[in-house]
């Protein structure tokens, strides 16, 4: 129970009657999510929606119907995730992140992606900053779980800038490693075989580019998809670079590819920790990177969590567990380690 004394109530009113239904939802469903999210009552008539709860609450829900009210009059459409993201990014703590920040009119600023087909809005905190990351820096790693938005916003941000011509090039390559699973031999030619381990980055390019373009794009070279092993020997100019999977990467593979970067080139390297499947004993080239180059000038690093997976709300409880058990087993092992005696 929330006291007495820090119980409050606000009313907020909407100028465009034609959007209120898109912003309550049908049946009142995106109030209702809110209300859920946020512990806070919202009660809609008219243009208007009275809040009432918790400072805090009161504050977040207010801040969140704002943005996705400003979504609507930008001519978007309103999904779940939306309306999820903007919950999650109005709860963020300012002490967490500089970012999001707040507009003189006390609404959320939310970095987003925008290309002819599609306009993409930060839905968490750490995508907010990954997407300002990648304007601010030319080299930026990007690393956590699953379904965290990692590699789709790499390749959306690298397709805007290809599609406002930026950039002469989009290089999308990831190292051609096995799940834990033998594929055995692939038919075909190199474009054939490597095509499996590549579907990740061809979903995002044809949701943020007309089919028949990335198709051009593919045949002309502008849009180019190579395994790792082919990046050696290579200068990397005028482009966009993206390295998926990047901690199957070895240590030489992943030096050999960050000094491929040419002159008005960005590279972004995505990757989870979690998820190595080098042969045992083999360090992963992301995670000597990132120890290598801490504090090297020009180089932003985002990580995301569990609090930041924007797939079904599941996933971030099972990577969650997943942590959990995965932390439980380290202590387990370094009690059981045997003790060195002291000379």
């Amino acid at each position: 129970m929330v006291p007495a004394s820090d119980m409050t109530h606000m009313v907020i009113a909407f100028d465009d009657n034609r959007l209120i239904g898109d912003l309550f939802g049908q049946f009142d469903q995106n109030l209702a999510l809110i209300e859920r999210r946020l512990g806070i009552e919202a009660i809609g008539r008219g243009n208007q929606v009275t809040i009432k709860g918790s400072h805090d609450g009161c504050d977040q829900a207010c801040l969140a119907l704002e943005a996705l009210y400003q979504r609507l009059q930008q001519g978007h459409e309103l999904h779940p995730g939306d309306v999820e993201g903007a919950i999650r990014m109005a709860s963020a703590e300012a002490g967490q992140l500089a970012l999001p920040t707040l507009e003189p009119r006390s609404r959320l600023a939310f970095a987003q992606i925008s290309t002819k087909l599609k306009t993409i809005v930060a839905r968490t905190p750490a995508q907010d900053a990954y997407i300002r990351a990648m304007d601010r820096a030319d080299l930026i790693f990007g690393i956590g779980p699953a379904g965290t938005g990692k590699t789709f916003l790499a390749v959306a941000y690298a397709a805007a800038l290809l599609e406002r011509g930026e950039i002469d090039r989009v290089i999308l390559s990831r190292p051609a490693v096995e799940a834990g699973e033998r594929l055995g031999f692939l038919p075909g030619d190199i474009k054939e075989k490597v095509d499996p381990y590549f579907r990740p980055l061809y979903d995002a390019l044809y949701e943020m580019m007309p089919g028949e373009k990335v198709e051009r794009g593919m045949i002309s070279g502008v849009i180019e998809v190579a395994p790792l092993a082919f990046m050696r020997g290579r200068t990397l100019s005028n482009a966009v670079v993206i390295l998926d999977e990047a901690q199957n990467t070895t240590a030489m593979q992943m030096k050999m590819f960050l000094t491929r970067l040419g002159d008005n080139a960005k590279m972004i390297v995505t990757g989870d920790l979690s998820q190595v499947d080098l042969l045992r004993g083999v360090i992963s080239g992301l995670r000597e990177a990132l120890d290598v180059l801490d504090g090297v000038e020009g180089i932003a690093r985002v990580r995301f969590t569990e609090r930041d997976v924007v797939r079904h709300e599941l996933v971030a409880r099972i990577v969650a567990a997943y942590d959990k058990a995965g932390a439980a087993a380290h202590e387990a092992a370094a009690e059981n380690a045997p003790r060195v005696p002291r000379a």
